[in-house]
């Protein structure tokens, strides 16, 4: 438990820097027509959970000799550096999404130990082909889950049930669980980003920023495979638990693409932001999704790993009443004058 305590900690310092030197870093985010929030906010407090998830990576590599979590630490490292430098300087779209895809494509080909993936998913795709998919997923996921950081606690909140809803599933299917390396770097990164939405609670006192919502993406995103890999989770258990952010960033995707609008304009028209301005509340919101995530999204993608044979079948259960819900949200429908 030491690593998971040091790396909240560690966190705690992060954030607390980041607060403090927001200002001088020009990491102030001011309101304007497109943002949930209505006062200057410092940004950048993503760069704590990366503080604390790096040491977590660095425990497991060493002590727990996990070596392919020097390659994801590297490549995470890129990833939350690109975010700061978007944060200071926006970037072109284009230029954020080829350094993603270099970087991904760096941890698939060196770390993440694809033939497993392959056979664990039960898809028999050749392993180039595994690759160009897993890739574009990963890349997809890591701006889908940037899209999500726009309301006080909820990127927060979801980091934190994605870390430690494995374990919880874990307990009943992982013979000696706390002898497994990526039930510490799980943990750890649970109690990070725990610390964080301490200070992300409505009304949040820093936000995340790019820096940390892109490196929270990448690393829900390459423990996924891994716990993939190592059978530890499904491929259709990780669909049911990511139904939330999946389902309100594609639907929103798909209804502004239809509109031919600009994919990567910010906007505040996901379902997650309309009802936030319905509601009049961001914390509401945070807890609907979490009461989604806990009472309903746990206990389905618990069955699937009880009955593998369901898991499509509880996947399509997770997300037609989702889909339904940000429909009926008008995610990204035009907002009304």
């Amino acid at each position: 438990m030491i690593i998971a305590i040091l790396s909240g900690l560690l966190a705690a310092c992060g954030v607390a820097l980041a607060r403090r030197g927001a200002a001088y870093a020009g990491l102030v985010q001011s309101p304007n027509a497109r943002s949930s929030h209505s006062a200057p906010t410092p940004t950048g407090g993503g760069i704590g959970i990366v503080l604390g998830g790096s040491l977590a990576a660095l425990f497991i590599a060493t002590a727990m000799a996990f070596w392919p979590a020097l390659i994801v630490l590297a490549a995470s490292l890129g990833i939350a550096g690109l975010g700061l430098w978007d944060d200071l300087r926006p970037l072109p779209a284009r230029v954020r999404l080829f350094v993603q895809m270099l970087l991904v494509g760096f941890t698939l080909a060196v770390g993440v130990p694809l033939q497993a993936l392959g056979a664990a998913t039960g898809f028999p795709l050749a392993l180039p082909i595994l690759f160009l998919l897993v890739g574009l997923l990963a890349v997809y996921w890591i701006n889908l889950y940037n899209f999500m950081d726009g309301i006080d606690g909820l990127a927060a909140a979801e980091a934190v049930f994605l870390f430690a809803a494995p374990l919880v599933l874990g307990l009943h299917g992982i013979p000696d669980i706390a002898a497994q390396p990526l039930c510490w770097w799980l943990s750890a990164l649970a109690v990070a980003s725990l610390v964080f939405l301490a200070f992300n609670w409505q009304p949040a006192k820093i936000f995340m920023g790019d820096v940390g919502s892109t490196y929270l993406g990448f690393m829900i995103a390459m423990l996924a495979l891994f716990t993939i890999a190592s059978g530890w989770l499904s491929l259709w258990q990780w669909c049911i638990l990511t139904a939330c952010f999946v389902t309100d960033a594609s639907v929103t995707l798909l209804h502004r693409g239809v509109r031919g609008e600009v994919l990567f304009e910010p906007h505040r028209r996901h379902a997650y932001q309309v009802l936030s301005r319905r509601f009049g509340s961001h914390k509401k919101v945070v807890l609907i999704v979490a009461s989604i995530n806990i009472v309903v999204l746990l206990p389905l993608a618990a069955i699937a790993g009880v009955y593998p044979s369901l898991g499509p079948l509880l996947v399509l259960t997770a997300y037609i009443p989702l889909i339904a819900l940000t429909l009926w949200a008008g995610a990204g429908r035009p907002e009304r004058a």
